[in-house]
C-alpha cells in the first residue's frame, strides 16, 4: 500500500482483500477530529494524500444537501451501541459520487478514542435505484393518463351510441388505436422527441387498414423525420383512427383499389400534414360531420395538438389538411 497506517488496522494481506472488495478503511479520533484513510479512500474522495486530514476537512467535500445529516450521523455514533450505516453524496468537480459509510459505535468500536469503519462506493447501486424510481413514476404517470383517456372515451362513447353492441365495438376500436400508439412510446436519440418517430407512428396505426385492400402498399407514408411526444402520440392515434374509419366507411379505403397518401410540409413553426384519398367512390357532398368522431377530431387537433384541420371534398377523393404546432408535437 506504501503508507503507514495505525497499528490497530488489519494486516497487509487483509488490506489487499479489502482493496479487492472495493472497501476503504478509515479511523476517526473523536477527541481531536483527526481522520485517517487508506490510499483507496483518498482516491475515492478525489483527494491527495494528507497525514493531517480532519473529519471537518473531509465533510467539506460532502454534497451540501447531505452535509449536516452526515455530520450529525457521525457525531451520534459516539452514543450508538452496535453497527451503523449512512449513505451520502460527495462532489468531485462536476461529478457526484454516492458513498456508503459503515462502522461500529460506542465502546464496541472505540479504541484509544478512535472509531473505525469502511467507505464503499455505491454510485452504481444508487443510480440504478434512481432509474427504477424514475421508471416507476413514469409508468404510473402513463397508466393514469391512459386510464383517464379510457374513462373519458367510455363516457362520451356511451352517449354517441344507441346499443351496447355498438358502444363496445366503437370503444374497442378506439382503445385499440391508443394501444398501438402507446406501444411506440420510447425515448428517442439526438433530441428527436420523447416518444416515437412520426413516420413510425403513422405506419403502425394505419397498417391494419392497408391489409384490407386488394393489394399491399395502398397506404403510403412520406413524412418528415421528427419525434413526437407521448401526449401527441395518443392524440394523433385518435385522430387517425377516426379519419381511417370514415375512409373505410365512405372513402378511398372502402374500395379495394383505393389509395391513401400522407405527406408533410414545413410551414415555419407549424407542420402541415396532408391526408389525400384517391380511387374510392366519387365524393358528391360531405357526409354528416356532427357526430362524436368528428367532434373528437376537431377537439384533439385544436386543443391537444395546437392546430387546425381543414376538409376539401373533391370528387376524386377527400383531402384533409392538418396544421400542427411543432412545439405541441414534442409534448
Amino acid at each position: 500500500m506504501g503508507r503507514a497506517f495505525p497499528h490497530t488496522w488489519p494486516s497487509e494481506e487483509l488490506l489487499h482483500g479489502f482493496e479487492a472488495a472495493g472497501l476503504s478503511l478509515w479511523t476517526w479520533n473523536v477527541v481531536d477530529d483527526s481522520f485517517t484513510m487508506d490510499e483507496r479512500g483518498f482516491r475515492l474522495w478525489g483527494l491527495d494524500w494528507n497525514e493531517h486530514l480532519t473529519f471537518e476537512d473531509l465533510s467539506l467535500h460532502i454534497h451540501p444537501a447531505d452535509r449536516d445529516r452526515v455530520r450529525a450521523a457521525f457525531n451520534a455514533t459516539r452514543g450508538i451501541s452496535g453497527g451503523y450505516e449512512t449513505d451520502f453524496r460527495i462532489v468531485l468537480g462536476a461529478d457526484v459520487r454516492w458513498i456508503s459509510s459503515r462502522g461500529r459505535g460506542e465502546d464496541v468500536g472505540i479504541q484509544d478514542r478512535q472509531m473505525s469503519g469502511i467507505f464503499l462506493d455505491v454510485t452504481g447501486r444508487k443510480q440504478a435505484e434512481e432509474g427504477h424510481e424514475l421508471l416507476a413514476g413514469e409508468m404510473s404517470h402513463r397508466v393514469k393518463n391512459l386510464l383517464a383517456i379510457a374513462a373519458g372515451l367510455t363516457h362520451i362513447t356511451s352517449r354517441s351510441t344507441s346499443t351496447t353492441t355498438e358502444m363496445a365495438k366503437e370503444l374497442t376500436q378506439r382503445l385499440t388505436a391508443l394501444g398501438r400508439a402507446h406501444d411506440l412510446v420510447r425515448p428517442l436519440p439526438g433530441g428527436q422527441g420523447s416518444a416515437a418517430l412520426l413516420g413510425d407512428l403513422l405506419s403502425v396505426l394505419l397498417a391494419p387498414y392497408d391489409d384490407l385492400g386488394a393489394f399491399s402498399g395502398r397506404i403510403r407514408v412520406a413524412v418528415e423525420r421528427m419525434g413526437v411526444g407521448e401526449s401527441t402520440t395518443n392524440s394523433l392515434a385518435l385522430v387517425l383512427h377516426e379519419l381511417a374509419t370514415n375512409s373505410l366507411k365512405y372513402g378511398a379505403l372502402s374500395a379495394g383499389t383505393g389509395t391513401l397518401d400522407i405527406t408533410t410540409a414545413s410551414r415555419g413553426s407549424q407542420l402541415e400534414l396532408t391526408w389525400m384519398e384517391r380511387g374510392g367512390p366519387q365524393v358528391k357532398a360531405p357526409p354528416e360531420a356532427s357526430g362524436f368522431g368528428s367532434k373528437l377530431v376537431h377537439r384533439s387537433v385544436s386543443k391537444q395538438l395546437g392546430g387546425k384541420i381543414e376538409y376539401d371534398w373533391q370528387p376524386e377523393g377527400l383531402i384533409v389538411t392538418l396544421l400542427l404546432d411543432r412545439v405541441k408535437l414534442s409534448t
